[in-house]
């Protein structure tokens, strides 16, 4: 499995609107691609700005490709995100997932 990371900061009102856009658009789009596993938006406050990270998680590069292009490292940014950032990652992070786990269950 591939982890693809990417990094954008936007203020004041632009960052609830990035967070619907990627709820009503990314993630729908996403969710029709082969090899599509999941995707997750998170946010932190840095100064004046809020960073946002969106981690997509994938079954192969080729199926990243198929989403991104041969260039598989550029970022995919519509234009209704755009506007609603200041800055953006231009190139985006791939890492190989080795071990993943979720929370142990717990005793009742």
């Amino acid at each position: 499995m591939i982890l693809r990371i990417w990094r954008a900061r936007s203020i004041g009102a632009g960052v609830e609107r990035y967070g619907r856009h990627f709820q009503d658009r990314v993630v729908p789009d996403l969710r029709g691609r082969p090899g599509f596993l999941g995707a997750t938006l998170s946010r932190r406050s840095v100064g004046d700005a809020t960073e946002l990270m969106v981690e997509t998680r994938w079954a192969s590069l080729d199926a990243i490709r198929a989403f991104a292009g041969e260039a598989a490292e550029a970022a995919v940014v519509e234009p209704e995100a755009r506007e609603v950032l200041i800055d953006y990652d231009e190139r985006v992070a791939h890492y190989e997932i080795v071990t993943e786990a979720d929370a142990a269950p717990r005793a009742e």
